[in-house]
């Protein structure tokens, strides 16, 4: 019989293996029990606390069990557009039980979750780590009566996507809809390219060529790659590190799970350069848990790399440059794509950002100068490194140098992914995934920008509308509002909830917007949601609050007008809620109502 106390006694005695000890118990129970968080504080000489405080802190574990067969159904905006409520009433109809809940045998725990990186196929969900994308009601219903038949989980998936998801490796029934390939991610690739080119080069002249490049952060921010690196490299340290940011949470972004299963090897070898250029001997992938299906592959990969010579001892016959790549999985929480909470996360810890400065170029993975850069963004660098920056620079605009892969879904014929060069309009974006009819456009995911048709003349590119990736469309159909409260209700459950402003008031704001939702709004109420959408912004500790109140400041300067139309243009003070309607029921009951009534008409 397994026992906890056994799969914790094979990890380290090290408290950064907290998290994969935690893992390893949820996979083998379910949950975690409570003598396996005994167990695990002992051998890693923690706090029960510190172990109970993880466990609670990361989506996809568990201190209570959540089933043999634990669903994840995606609840992001995508997912209710294609029709997430029929497939999430017919889980719950043939499991007989409700979301939140587990059946009373045990046997099946249903659970909504944030984005899972499928957007470009919904409705979609994960069971026991695996995907199934494109459900049905019928499907759902069928996954149910396998789950009652005793089926292994990867005997349930039919068919399989395209690609390497038809892998032995992956067996994934997952598509890749690379609708569009540009030159620089999905280019050509000559394996073992741009770490031979970077390693017949000073490391100072690998980081020369990426600034003369103008290469920006890809994950919306835009800080330059190459000055990074040489901040990194000039910080004096024994030890420094490179660390992939691979936890793409945000809502509406899945590029970086097309380019993890398509050409693994031009990331990996963007991290060699990375590596070589400020002085790392091991790269860091941190790859989020929705993602663990491409985990096998990417091992496959980096072993291939290792005995082909470029990773290792000697990279690339370079004699003085040893560098190694491991895998650090993520948990489930979005928070984790802030780059010192992802610091936090890889060294075993709840995903709580950290105070800065000092920033991760100066104390990073385990206190040492650590490059902290995201998928697309490393993979720019190798192709920069392969062929230069005069080529590069030939692309984008003058300050948005080369291509953006972009993330499509929602209301368009072709979603997926597209590589397109910087400064194109958001309308020539629209007509290339064939969205005739949109209405809105959501760029940078719930963090970035609501677009009305007044604003798809704008550029993306740095210098109008940054975006981390995400695009995700709306017909006239749709009801903005609800898009909004979906939008906040993701950030409200993703809050660390370490700091006031994002933890409080988040929930404010949704309150405040439910409240003109049910015409009890005034145009004093518009006035709160600026100015408390502000506060937030302006107070919060990290780039999780200060972006959070978007979805509804965005949508209230470019959409005001259904505001407006909300409120009636009521002014003053109106009352969160009606008296005499929310004492009927009571009066029904003590046989008061006509009392009631005359007190309404006084």
């Amino acid at each position: 019989m397994l026992r906890s106390k056994d799969i914790v006694q094979r990890h380290p005695q090290n408290p950064a293996a907290l998290l994969d000890a935690i893992r390893d118990v949820q996979e083998a129970f379910g949950h975690v029990p409570d003598e396996a968080v005994t167990g695990i504080a002992a051998h890693l000489k923690l706090s029960e606390a510190e172990v109970r405080g993880a466990a609670s802190f990361y989506h996809f574990f568990s201190l209570t069990p959540r089933g043999a067969y634990a669903v994840y159904l995606n609840a992001s905006i995508t997912s209710w557009m294609a029709g997430r409520a029929a497939v999430a009433q017919a889980f719950e109809e043939e499991a007989g039980c409700r979301f939140g809940e587990v059946t009373a045998d045990g046997l099946i725990g249903l659970f909504p979750t944030s984005c899972i990186g499928m957007s470009d196929q919904e409705p979609a969900a994960i069971i026991n780590g695996v995907v199934f994308t494109r459900l049905t009601p019928v499907k759902a219903r069928h996954l149910v009566l396998a789950m009652k038949a005793g089926k292994p989980i990867e005997r349930m998936v039919s068919e399989w996507g395209d690609g390497a998801n038809q892998s032995d490796l992956v067996r994934a029934m997952v598509s890749n809809n690379i609708r569009k390939r540009g030159s620089v991610i999905f280019g050509p690739f000559e394996p073992g390219s741009a770490v031979r080119k970077a390693v017949a080069r000073r490391p100072e002249d690998v980081i020369a060529e990426v600034k003369r490049a103008n290469l920006l952060g890809r994950g919306g921010a835009g800080f330059p790659t190459g000055l990074k690196w040489e901040f990194c490299r000039k910080e004096p340290s024994d030890l420094r590190y490179v660390l992939c940011n691979a936890d793409e949470g945000e809502p509406g972004t899945f590029k970086d799970r097309v380019i993890l299963t398509e050409i693994p090897q031009l990331l990996f070898e963007g991290m060699a350069v990375a590596g070589y250029a400020i002085g790392a001997r091991e790269g860091l992938l941190y790859l989020r848990s929705e993602y663990a299906y491409i985990r096998r592959h990417l091992e496959a990969v980096l072993e291939r790399m290792r005995q082909e010579g470029l990773l290792g001892p000697q990279v690339a016959g370079k004699k003085d440059f040893s560098f190694d790549i491991r895998i650090i999985m993520g948990a489930g929480a979005y928070i984790c794509g802030e780059e010192s909470a992802l610091l936090e996360s890889a060294e075993g810890r709840r995903g709580e950002p950290r105070n800065r400065p000092p920033f991760p170029v100066q104390t990073g993975y385990r206190n040492r100068p650590t490059a902290v850069n995201n998928v697309e963004t490393l993979c720019t660098a190798a192709r920069i490194v392969t062929y230069g920056a005069p080529w590069f620079l030939s692309m984008g605009t003058a300050k948005s140098s080369g291509t953006k892969l972009l993330s499509v879904s929602g209301d368009c014929e072709r979603p997926g992914v597209y590589e397109l060069e910087f400064g194109l309009t958001v309308q020539e974006l629209l007509d290339i995934a064939g969205a005739k009819d949109a209405f809105a456009v959501q760029v940078g995911g719930p963090s970035g920008a609501c677009i009305s048709r007044q604003g798809f003349g704008r550029k993306i590119a740095f210098e109008d509308l940054p975006t981390g990736g995400s695009v995700m469309i709306f017909g006239p159909w749709r009801n903005l509002f609800e898009i909004v409260a979906n939008f906040m209700d993701f950030f409200i459950e993703e809050s660390c909830g370490w700091c006031s402003p994002c933890r409080i008031g988040n929930s404010l704001l949704k309150e405040k917007l439910e409240k003109i939702l049910a015409g009890r709004g005034s145009i004093q109420d518009l006035r709160d949601l600026e100015a408390w959408g502000k506060n937030v912004r302006a107070l919060s500790r990290c780039g999780l609050g200060q972006t959070s109140p978007n979805p509804i400041l965005s949508t209230l300067q470019n959409f005001r007008e259904l505001y407006e139309k909300a409120v009636g243009g009521r002014d003053g003070f109106v009352p969160d809620f009606d008296l005499t309607e929310a004492t009927l029921e009571a009066a029904r009951l003590t046989h008061r109502l006509p009392l009631l009534e005359e007190t309404s008409h006084e």
